[in-house]
């Protein structure tokens, strides 16, 4: 850990000096606000012996309190322009080192020495490519021990949903990990303001997958959610090729009523789904 105290930098200001603009195509809205920030920090609760992984350093608001908090700091950052401003932000912290890329082309765990057993991720993502990003880090070869994540309010609310108001996205992190939502930020506390609140979301991600045929079970799943107005029997039948009938069959083999739809089924109630139609589809 560094034991330096820079102050977090000015975002405006920066931009100003090094001549940029937010780049909305991007999704860059800079986390400003510091009681903000404190906020994800405290959700991250990290000690001086932690690997961390930051996804989208922006301007380093973020990243130099990581610095100071944490024993390695391994910062991705897609916008090649701002390079050279961290560059000068997270000079004073020999701790952190900074890879411009796209964190979708990058395997997260080989990005530490063989010696990292485990690291946190922490990650300021922008909608447009919330799923991909999640998907990527939990189906990696080694998942991080827990991610922090400031997302737009609404997705970290449908991801904490429970079965009845469940999504795809939902669903396929109860895979991987126990969500919760533990801070909500106002848009104010960006820059520049975009138009909604975001929330800090914590998400412990467990050992392995809570189901052992990950790919059957992304296979139901997405024929499932594939056509949320018909009744799961329906949807299946459609989205697997097999007849109604038969999906009706295997459906009661399940103890599941062939009527429910996709986003009233609990992850245990998958499971048994999976049992059901593996003989039929593999």
């Amino acid at each position: 850990m560094s034991t330096s105290s820079a102050p977090v930098p000015s975002v405006p200001l920066l931009l100003r000096r090094y001549g940029l603009s937010p780049k909305k195509g991007l999704g860059q809205n800079f986390l400003v606000d510091q009681a903000s920030l404190r906020k994800v920090m405290q959700a991250a609760e990290l000690s001086d012996q932690e690997a961390v992984l930051e996804i989208g350093a922006g301007l380093g608001s973020l990243t130099v309190l990581l610095a100071q908090a944490a024993r390695e700091v391994v910062a991705i950052e897609l916008d090649a322009d701002l390079i050279p401003p961290l560059r000068d932000v997270l000079s004073p912290y020999a701790n952190v080192r900074l890879i411009q890329g796209d964190i979708l082309q990058l395997e997260p765990a080989a990005l530490f020495d063989e010696g990292t057993t485990a690291f946190s991720v922490v990650a300021n993502i922008p909608y447009y490519i919330t799923a991909a990003i999640l998907r990527h880090l939990l189906e990696g070869k080694r998942r991080p021990r827990q991610m922090i994540l400031t997302l737009q309010l609404e997705v970290a609310q449908r991801i904490c949903a429970s079965p009845g108001e469940m999504s795809l996205l939902a669903l396929s992190i109860h895979l991987y990990g126990t969500p919760s939502m533990v801070a909500r930020i106002p848009a104010g506390a960006f820059y520049p303001k975009p138009k909604v609140d975001s929330a800090v979301l914590r998400l412990q991600v467990a050992e392995k997958p809570r189901l052992t045929d990950t790919e059957l079970f992304f296979r139901l799943a997405k024929a499932g959610f594939s056509q949320k107005r018909k009744t799961l029997r329906n949807a299946l039948a459609a989205g697997l090729a097999l007849s109604v009938s038969q999906v009706q069959s295997l459906l009661e083999a399940a103890q599941i009523d062939p009527q429910r739809r996709a986003e009233t089924l609990s992850l245990e109630e998958w499971g048994r789904l999976v049992s059901s139609f593996k003989p039929f589809l593999t």
